[in-house]
């Protein structure tokens, strides 16, 4: 199956944001629980600070399943992010999510 990428950017203050990241996280947890392949994690700058936004790796049957997925994510449903997906496609290397 074909593996899609999530960028998000913050339109909040991580203040305002740390509820719908809990939820966040327990919905990832959640979808690993049932089998699906995912994985999520912040952007940090040089200087490892947070606060740029996030990642989501998905895989999916096709991008309209990835993206009715994503429209549950809590951080979408929340409006606090801007997002985008899209399809990755690997032409060198192995990815491996654990």
């Amino acid at each position: 199956m074909p593996w899609f990428i999530k960028r998000e950017t913050f339109r909040l203050p991580h203040a305002e944001l740390r509820p719908h990241l809990d939820a966040h996280r327990a919905w990832v947890r959640g979808l690993r629980e049932r089998g699906v392949r995912i994985s999520s994690g912040f952007l940090v700058d040089g200087q490892g600070q947070p606060g740029g936004g996030g990642l989501l790796l998905l895989e999916a049957e096709d991008h309209g399943r990835a993206e009715a997925l994503i429209l549950h994510d809590p951080m979408v449903l929340s409006g606090g992010v801007d997002w985008t997906l899209h399809q990755w496609m690997g032409a060198v290397g192995e990815l491996a999510v654990s």
